[in-house]
Parts: structure tokens; C-alpha cells; sequence
């Protein structure tokens, strides 16, 4: 039917040029974005399990980086006390060079002198070694008060929920090596007197102890450390799969969306076509008026 009020030539063609617009605009956007999801209308549950997996992601990525900074700050511990190792052994053996009475007292002053000096720097190591800005271990000299940051209860945050975390407590240990190395301290620690190997003797014992209770404390560290580069590997795969299932749920398929963005360019020029014809039909209405 002709007619002049009512052309439904035109309408269906103009509904169909709007539908075939509004998903090629949808086709451009996601090819623009990436995205399948880019408002909560193009799925509005994809978009809910999108952003938690999101989040998750981002949390652990944080996590990961938590895991970072707390090794580093447990292997510089860990580094110091290999250098109080390392001091204890050199000053074992000037104990026991000083308990052999083949040397003279001026010998034992030379040995005292050093053995002094040494005792100085492990006094240092434990004062000064930090973490950024905090203080890691203990002063010798206040081995009743825990005043560096491995003394007290610390956690890390190792994972993105609130249940996923890592407590270590090192005090007890610390404070140990801190009271073992204030016991190696004295003017006549290896003795000064002519014949006299008791001290130096003595001191061999102490020596010894200290030396096991840094190794206690390295032992500590070192579990520490293996276990956060356990924790960190696990988080780093969970996060590649999280991203992967996430990647499945909100990426666009480019393939598809270039075919769907040919598809609907095409019906749009298809439609716009068809619209100028029924809009012609108005003409042949009034050419039969002629």
C-alpha cells in the first residue's frame, strides 16, 4: 500500500540502519579498547567477575612486592651477621693463639689490641645496621632491651586477603647473640699477664657459644628467606592464571569484532541505501496525482 502519512518502506529500513550503527559501534569500541566488557550493560556478570578477579590481581602483584622487600631486609640481616661470623672466627683465633704460653706479654698486649678492635666492630654491626631508615638488631650494650626491628614481632603481607600473611619473631634469638657478644668484651679478655692462658682459655668457650647462637640466628633468617622465596613463586603463578582467566572473561576477540565491524558497516550503507528509496516512494504518490 501507497501511502503519504505512513511510509513503513522508511521506518523498517531507519530501525535497521540504528540497529546495525549501534553494534558497529560497540565492534569499533572493543577493537579501540581491547575490551569485550567496557560498561556494565555489555555483561553485566562478566563485570562483577572481571573486577574481583581484578582486584585479586592487583593484590597479589602488591603482595609480590612485599615478598621483595621483606627478603631484602632479611638478607641484609642475614649479611651481617656472616660478617659477626666471620669476626668470631678471627677472634677464636687470637684466643687460642693467646692460651699457648710460648708468648710473652707484649705478644698478649698485640693479641688483646686486636681481639679489642674487633670486639669494636662486632659492637658496630650490631648498632648501625639497617633496613632503610630502622634499625635491624641489638646494641651489645643493651641486650635487656630489644631496640632493632628483627627484636620485635614483624609480619608481612604475602598474599591479597587478609588471612594470608607471614609472622616471624627473631627476639628471643636476638637478644642471645647480643648478650653472647657482650661476654666477649673486657680489657684482658685473652688475658695480658705473663703465663697466664686461663682468660684466653676461657674465652675460647665463649667464643664458641657465640658463635652458635649466630649460627641459630642466621639459621632463622635463612628459613625465613627460603620460605618467602617459596611463597613468592606459588603467588607468582597464581597470579598468571588469575590474569589468564581474567584475560578470557574481558578481552575482546579481534577476529570477531573485525568481522562483526565489516558485518554491520555493511548493513549500515545497506540500510542507508534502502532508506533513500522508500523515502522516494512519496514521489510515486504524487506522480499518480499528475
Amino acid at each position: 500500500m501507497l501511502s503519504i502519512f505512513t511510509n513503513s518502506a522508511a521506518m523498517s529500513s531507519t530501525n535497521s540502519m540504528n540497529r546495525a550503527t549501534g553494534a558497529l559501534n560497540v565492534a569499533m569500541e572493543r577493537l579501540g579498547t581491547g575490551k569485550r566488557i567496557n560498561s556494565a550493560a555489555d555483561d553485566a556478570a562478566g563485570l562483577q567477575i572481571a573486577t574481583r578477579l581484578q582486584g585479586q590481581t592487583n593484590g597479589m602483584g602488591v603482595a609480590m612486592n612485599n615478598i621483595n622487600k621483606a627478603t631484602a631486609m632479611l638478607q641484609t640481616a642475614e649479611g651481617a651477621f656472616d660478617e659477626v661470623n666471620n669476626i668470631l672466627f678471627r677472634m677464636k683465633d687470637l684466643a687460642t693463639q693467646a692460651a699457648d704460653d710460648t708468648n710473652n706479654i707484649d705478644d698478649r698486649k698485640s693479641l688483646q689490641g686486636e681481639f679489642t678492635a674487633l670486639h669494636n666492630e662486632l659492637k658496630n654491626i650490631m648498632s648501625n645496621t639497617s633496613y632503610g631508615s630502622e634499625k635491624l638488631l641489638q646494641d651489645v650494650s643493651s641486650v635487656a632491651i630489644s631496640d632493632g626491628k628483627l627484636g620485635k614481632e614483624m609480619q608481612f603481607q604475602i598474599g591479597a586477603s587478609s588471612k594470608e600473611t607471614l609472622s616471624v619473631n627473631l627476639g628471643a634469638e636476638l637478644a642471645g647473640v647480643a648478650l653472647a657478644l657482650d661476654g666477649l668484651s673486657g680489657v684482658s679478655a685473652i688475658s695480658v699477664s705473663a703465663g697466664g692462658a686461663a682468660a684466653a682459655n676461657g674465652m675460647l668457650e665463649k667464643i664458641t657459644g657465640a658463635l652458635d647462637k649466630v649460627g641459630g640466628i642466621r639459621s632463622a633468617l635463612g628459613a625465613n628467606i627460603n620460605r618467602l622465596g617459596h611463597t613468592a613463586a606459588n603467588l607468582a603463578n597464581m597470579r598468571d592464571n588469575t590474569q589468564l582467566n581474567l584475560g578470557a572473561i574481558q578481552d575482546a576477540d579481534f577476529a570477531a569484532e573485525a568481522s562483526q565491524m565489516s558485518r554491520q558497516n555493511m548493513l549500515t550503507q545497506s540500510s542507508q541505501a534502502m532508506l533513500k528509496q522508500a523515502n522516494q516512494m512519496g514521489s510515486m504518490v504524487l506522480g499518480m496525482l499528475g
